[in-house]
């Protein structure tokens, strides 16, 4: 009876840890997408001209920097409110493991790790362009 126990077990055991394992797998590669997808949209070198003549102007560093930034917060909240919708919707589908994708603490905590990436990128593209020098960035083509 043991034996039939054990056998019983083996095998949601081997696909909860193989779901695991593509769970990590896939949460490392949507961190790497969002922060290249992040550092892209805020590159300095497609907005040179903009950021070159918001200085021109008389932007400071930080207006600057609050300029790149919300963009940023606006993408994110848009990202999470999507994210966080489809995990709930979706969340019945995802019965075989341990953890529900409508736990709260895992939602919060995935939400916490996509705006600490997306701030970390964004601040990134922000800080090269606060030190752009008007007259060049507006000869930039």
């Amino acid at each position: 009876m043991d034996q039939a126990l054990t056998e019983a077990r083996r095998f949601p055991g081997f696909f909860a840890s193989l779901f695991g394992i593509f769970a990590l797998i896939a949460l490392g590669l949507s961190t790497v997408g969002l922060y290249s997808i992040t550092a892209y949209v805020v590159m300095v070198s497609q907005r040179t001209q903009e950021i070159g003549l918001r200085m021109a102007l008389g932007a400071t560093a930080g207006q600057v920097r609050w300029l790149i930034l919300r963009r940023t917060f606006v993408h994110l909240a848009v990202g999470i409110t999507v994210g966080i919708g489809g995990a709930l919707a979706l969340s019945r589908l995802l019965i075989l493991t341990q953890v529900s994708a409508a736990d709260p603490a895992t939602l919060a905590s995935l939400a916490a790790l996509f705006s600490a990436v997306s701030i970390v990128a964004a601040l990134a593209g922000a800080n090269p362009a606060t030190r752009l020098d008007p007259v060049v960035a507006l000869r930039f083509e």
